[in-house]
């Protein structure tokens, strides 16, 4: 019998973690602003957030893993196990760290704590995933650089160790994350968590003046016109660009009999919408996969309504062409669908329900209601403002409406289709 991997969600607040086990992740990763690669959008800062995110997770029978995968200076190791202490006696169900000397430290002070490698640490081989084992770490996430034979090389060379990968989100333009771009452009260090995705700003190009290696190019960034960097060019290329998104799911499949144990999720400081369609539709690709199923295609079409900088399946499968770089844009795109509105609340004597509004939509839109229990369409025909009026349409964020659902439960997303959903054929491809 195929094994059931893990389906693994980011959680940057307790709403995120709650959205994300409602929509069938099985475990959630957080991390305390100090000590995690992500200081922003972060609610577990708090010890009584962070207690009852760990409570919450534990009393659905889910997990919760403690992201602590800074690469610290000296200051960082030397309160380190002060400040993590009273963290730890909440029980997360592992430490997700990098840094060997911090990984060195909690060994001693926290023996019983399981502990998961970072992508952080660039493990990219059998070898070092057997010296990490004979460390104390139970599993390993593995760069997001490797193909599908380099991963299974690791599992057949260490299989023992339980091995996670990235199948969605942003991709750095780094090896999985070590990046100095941010630290150079606006001093804020994405190694000490603070990074601001220079790799994703608007960059003009301005002619230089001509050195002895020839002609020099000047990047101008959007927000900062007087402020000229030069771009240095070698055999390669240059690698101030965007990457588009990471999408693996259409290798779900591919990865689950492979022996992958862990598939995760990127996207701690986005929305619980966000996190709503991910893990519907990732649970989904791997309850088929288990169970022998073709994939459903018209997962990728869900998650072309997410706000996007076009999808990749990254270094996955080898050779792609260029339009597998994303050099011409970077802003989002939401191709398919459009997030509008969260329900509130019901009103269950006018069964109406309230909505807070997130982007526009009007009266004879089409719109599909996304919740845990299926999603479904239907055409709206009414709508209420909060003084019980009738209205044409929802402005946008900031507004509350009124209107009729389908509901299936208290809680659901709700998006304005932009495009007619195309038909979908059964493809029974095990690599599409």
């Amino acid at each position: 019998m195929t094994k059931i991997p893990e389906l693994l969600a980011p959680a940057g607040s307790l709403s995120m973690l709650r959205t994300a086990f409602d929509f069938g992740a099985d475990a959630i990763y957080a991390g305390q602003p100090r000590y995690s690669l992500r200081v922003r959008n972060n609610d577990f800062g708090k010890m009584e957030t962070l207690k009852e995110g760990i409570d919450t997770a534990h009393a659905l029978g889910k997990k919760f893993y403690l992201v602590s995968n800074l690469l610290p200076h000296g200051g960082k190791t030397r309160t380190y196990i002060k400040d993590m202490d009273p963290v730890v006696a909440l029980k997360p169900d592992a430490m997700i760290m990098s840094d060997p000397g911090l990984i060195m430290m909690a060994r001693e002070a926290w023996p019983d704590m399981p502990i998961h490698l970072s992508v952080q640490a660039n493990t990219v081989n059998g070898a070092s995933a057997k010296f990490w084992r004979s460390v104390g770490i139970s599993r390993v996430i593995l760069s997001r650089e490797l193909s599908f034979d380099e991963i299974e090389e690791v599992r057949q060379d260490c299989p023992e160790m339980e091995l996670e990968v990235f199948v969605h989100g942003a991709l750095c333009i780094a090896y999985s994350g070590r990046c100095l771009l941010s630290g150079y452009m606006s001093h804020r260090d994405s190694n000490q968590g603070a990074c601001t995705n220079a790799c994703r700003w608007d960059y003009k190009v301005k002619p230089g003046q001509q050195n002895t290696s020839g002609d020099v190019v000047l990047l101008q960034e959007a927000r900062r016109p007087d402020d000229l960097m030069p771009m240095e060019e070698d055999e390669h290329g240059t690698y101030i660009m965007n990457s588009k998104d990471l999408r693996a799911i259409e290798h779900i499949e591919r990865l689950t009999k492979m022996g992958v144990d862990s598939f995760k999720i990127e996207g701690r400081t986005k929305s619980p919408y966000y996190v709503s369609r991910t893990c519907q539709s990732y649970r989904t690709a791997i309850d088929d996969a288990v169970a022998g199923r073709p994939m459903n295609m018209s997962l990728i079409g869900n998650l072309e309504g997410l706000a996007n900088r076009g999808y990749t399946d990254g270094f996955y499968e080898r050779h792609h062409d260029k339009e597998y770089q994303l050099y011409m844009r970077g802003h989002s795109l939401s191709g398919r669908s459009l997030y509008v509105g969260e329900t509130l609340e019901i009103d269950e004597a006018s069964g109406r329900v309230k909505v807070d509004v997130k982007n526009r939509f009007s009266i004879g839109d089409k719109l599909e209601i996304i919740e845990p229990e299926g999603n479904q369409d239907m055409v709206l025909d009414a709508m209420w403002n909060l003084k019980d009026e009738p209205i044409d349409v929802a402005p946008g964020s900031g507004h509350f409406v009124w209107i009729k659902l389908p509901l299936k439960s208290k809680h659901a997303f709700i998006a304005r289709y932009t495009q007619e959903p195309a038909p979908v054929e059964a493809s029974s491809c095990s690599n599409c």
